[in-house]
Protein backbone atom coordinates (compact mmCIF):
# COMPACT_ATOMS: atom_id res chain seq x y z
CA UNK A 1 0.00 0.00 0.00
CA UNK A 2 1.10 3.19 -0.80
CA UNK A 3 2.19 5.48 1.88
CA UNK A 4 0.11 8.91 2.42
CA UNK A 5 1.33 12.36 4.01
CA UNK A 6 -1.54 11.88 6.76
CA UNK A 7 -0.54 8.33 8.21
CA UNK A 8 3.08 8.96 7.50
CA UNK A 9 2.23 12.91 9.79
CA UNK A 10 0.53 10.61 12.51
CA UNK A 11 3.04 8.10 12.73
CA UNK A 12 5.83 10.78 13.45
CA UNK A 13 3.45 12.91 16.32
CA UNK A 14 3.54 8.99 17.83
CA UNK A 15 6.85 8.83 17.34
CA UNK A 16 9.48 7.94 20.71
CA UNK A 17 12.78 7.22 18.81
CA UNK A 18 14.92 9.58 20.91
CA UNK A 19 12.71 9.18 24.09
CA UNK A 20 15.81 8.42 26.28
CA UNK A 21 17.64 11.13 24.76
CA UNK A 22 15.98 13.91 26.02
CA UNK A 23 15.50 16.31 29.21
CA UNK A 24 11.84 16.05 28.41
CA UNK A 25 8.63 13.71 26.77
CA UNK A 26 9.24 13.69 23.19
CA UNK A 27 6.84 16.04 21.37
CA UNK A 28 7.13 16.19 17.47
CA UNK A 29 6.35 19.57 16.03
CA UNK A 30 6.20 19.74 12.34
CA UNK A 31 3.17 21.09 9.48
CA UNK A 32 2.80 19.70 5.85
CA UNK A 33 -0.13 19.21 3.43
CA UNK A 34 0.41 17.41 0.24
CA UNK A 35 -0.26 20.91 -1.42
CA UNK A 36 2.47 23.13 0.21
CA UNK A 37 4.65 24.92 -2.14
CA UNK A 38 7.33 26.08 0.50
CA UNK A 39 9.19 24.17 2.67
CA UNK A 40 10.56 25.51 6.07
CA UNK A 41 13.18 23.26 7.36
CA UNK A 42 14.75 24.66 10.04
CA UNK A 43 16.75 23.06 12.80
CA UNK A 44 14.53 22.28 15.61
CA UNK A 45 11.85 23.66 18.45
CA UNK A 46 13.02 25.58 20.81
CA UNK A 47 11.57 25.34 24.62
CA UNK A 48 8.92 27.87 24.09
CA UNK A 49 7.74 25.80 20.43
CA UNK A 50 8.42 22.48 22.54
CA UNK A 51 5.11 24.04 25.43
CA UNK A 52 2.60 25.11 22.52
CA UNK A 53 3.68 22.78 20.08
CA UNK A 54 2.88 25.34 17.39
CA UNK A 55 6.00 25.38 14.90
CA UNK A 56 8.02 28.90 14.94
CA UNK A 57 5.20 30.52 17.67
CA UNK A 58 8.13 32.32 19.99
CA UNK A 59 10.13 35.79 18.79
CA UNK A 60 12.56 33.73 15.91
CA UNK A 61 8.94 32.97 13.91
CA UNK A 62 8.02 36.39 14.39
CA UNK A 63 11.19 37.52 12.55
CA UNK A 64 11.36 34.70 10.67
CA UNK A 65 7.57 36.29 8.98
CA UNK A 66 8.58 39.05 9.21
CA UNK A 67 11.51 38.45 6.72
CA UNK A 68 9.20 36.61 4.44
CA UNK A 69 6.12 39.31 4.41
CA UNK A 70 3.99 36.83 5.54
CA UNK A 71 0.90 36.81 8.19
CA UNK A 72 0.33 34.34 10.12
CA UNK A 73 -2.40 32.54 9.03
CA UNK A 74 -0.55 32.41 5.69
CA UNK A 75 2.50 31.26 7.48
CA UNK A 76 0.38 28.44 9.38
CA UNK A 77 -1.85 27.02 6.45
CA UNK A 78 -0.48 23.57 6.08
CA UNK A 79 -1.41 23.89 1.78
CA UNK A 80 0.99 26.79 1.63
CA UNK A 81 4.18 25.78 3.55
CA UNK A 82 5.41 22.95 5.10
CA UNK A 83 7.37 23.23 8.42
CA UNK A 84 9.50 20.34 8.82
CA UNK A 85 12.99 21.14 10.70
CA UNK A 86 16.07 18.48 10.91
CA UNK A 87 14.75 17.48 13.94
CA UNK A 88 11.44 17.12 15.25
CA UNK A 89 11.55 17.22 18.96
CA UNK A 90 13.06 20.13 21.34
CA UNK A 91 16.88 18.20 22.00
CA UNK A 92 17.25 20.79 24.93
CA UNK A 93 19.35 23.50 26.17
CA UNK A 94 23.58 23.46 25.81
CA UNK A 95 26.28 25.30 27.27
CA UNK A 96 25.84 28.24 24.53
CA UNK A 97 22.11 27.62 23.47
CA UNK A 98 19.90 24.95 22.34
CA UNK A 99 21.84 21.74 21.68
CA UNK A 100 21.60 20.07 17.65
CA UNK A 101 18.58 18.29 16.48
CA UNK A 102 18.96 14.62 17.15
CA UNK A 103 20.22 12.51 13.78
CA UNK A 104 18.20 9.77 14.05
CA UNK A 105 14.90 11.82 13.52
CA UNK A 106 16.31 12.43 9.97
CA UNK A 107 17.49 9.30 8.89
CA UNK A 108 13.99 8.20 10.31
CA UNK A 109 11.77 10.51 8.92
CA UNK A 110 13.05 12.51 6.32
CA UNK A 111 13.55 9.42 3.48
CA UNK A 112 9.73 9.23 3.60
CA UNK A 113 8.32 12.56 4.35
CA UNK A 114 9.99 14.91 1.53
CA UNK A 115 8.86 12.64 -1.57
CA UNK A 116 5.28 13.11 -0.03
CA UNK A 117 5.44 17.06 -0.64
CA UNK A 118 5.82 17.24 -4.16
CA UNK A 119 4.56 20.50 -5.13
CA UNK A 120 7.24 22.11 -3.30
CA UNK A 121 9.03 25.17 -5.58
CA UNK A 122 10.76 26.51 -2.63
CA UNK A 123 13.29 25.06 0.67
CA UNK A 124 13.84 28.00 2.77
CA UNK A 125 16.91 26.03 4.72
CA UNK A 126 17.12 28.07 7.87
CA UNK A 127 20.71 27.12 10.10
CA UNK A 128 23.55 25.25 9.49
CA UNK A 129 21.89 22.16 9.96
CA UNK A 130 18.87 22.55 7.55
CA UNK A 131 21.64 24.08 4.67
CA UNK A 132 23.94 20.60 5.16
CA UNK A 133 21.06 18.22 4.64
CA UNK A 134 19.02 20.81 1.73
CA UNK A 135 21.72 22.68 -0.59
CA UNK A 136 24.19 20.26 -2.50
CA UNK A 137 26.56 23.25 -2.59
CA UNK A 138 27.51 24.12 0.71
CA UNK A 139 30.13 26.71 1.58
CA UNK A 140 32.41 26.50 4.34
CA UNK A 141 30.57 28.27 6.52
CA UNK A 142 26.80 29.44 7.43
CA UNK A 143 27.97 33.04 6.27
CA UNK A 144 29.62 32.01 3.27
CA UNK A 145 26.36 29.60 2.30
CA UNK A 146 23.97 32.61 2.54
CA UNK A 147 26.17 35.08 0.79
CA UNK A 148 25.65 32.98 -2.15
CA UNK A 149 22.09 32.74 -1.49
CA UNK A 150 21.79 33.66 -6.05
CA UNK A 151 23.47 30.28 -6.59
CA UNK A 152 20.63 28.23 -4.42
CA UNK A 153 17.53 30.66 -5.82
CA UNK A 154 15.00 29.71 -7.14
CA UNK A 155 14.76 26.47 -5.80
CA UNK A 156 16.39 27.31 -2.11
CA UNK A 157 17.15 29.91 0.12
CA UNK A 158 20.01 29.70 2.45
CA UNK A 159 19.04 31.67 5.77
CA UNK A 160 20.65 32.73 9.12
CA UNK A 161 18.59 31.41 12.27
CA UNK A 162 16.43 34.34 12.94
CA UNK A 163 16.52 34.65 16.61
CA UNK A 164 16.97 37.68 18.24
CA UNK A 165 20.28 36.51 19.67
CA UNK A 166 21.45 36.83 15.92
CA UNK A 167 21.69 40.83 15.81
CA UNK A 168 25.48 40.80 15.34
CA UNK A 169 25.41 38.84 12.60
CA UNK A 170 22.85 40.96 11.07
CA UNK A 171 24.34 43.89 11.71
CA UNK A 172 27.73 42.74 10.68
CA UNK A 173 25.89 41.68 7.07
CA UNK A 174 23.85 44.37 5.89
CA UNK A 175 23.68 42.75 2.70
CA UNK A 176 21.31 40.07 3.80
CA UNK A 177 18.58 42.74 4.71
CA UNK A 178 19.16 45.12 1.42
CA UNK A 179 19.79 42.49 -1.14
CA UNK A 180 18.24 38.85 -0.19
CA UNK A 181 15.25 39.33 1.83
CA UNK A 182 13.58 41.71 -1.58
CA UNK A 183 14.62 38.99 -4.02
CA UNK A 184 13.14 36.42 -1.51
CA UNK A 185 9.83 38.52 -0.17
CA UNK A 186 9.09 38.58 -4.14
CA UNK A 187 9.88 35.19 -4.80
CA UNK A 188 7.51 33.70 -1.47
CA UNK A 189 5.10 36.57 -2.94
CA UNK A 190 4.83 35.07 -6.62
CA UNK A 191 4.27 31.01 -4.99
CA UNK A 192 2.04 31.82 -3.03
CA UNK A 193 -0.23 33.70 -5.69
CA UNK A 194 0.90 31.26 -8.14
Amino acid sequence: MAETLDRLLGEIEACRACAGHLPHEPRPVLRGAAGARILLAGQAPGRKVHESGVPWLDASGERLREWLEVDAATFYDASRFAIVPMGFCYPGRGSSGDLPPRAECRALWHPRLLPLLGEVRLILAVGEYAQAYHLPRRKKSLTETVAAWREYLPGAAPLPHPSPRNQLWLRRNPWFERELLPELRLLVKTILED
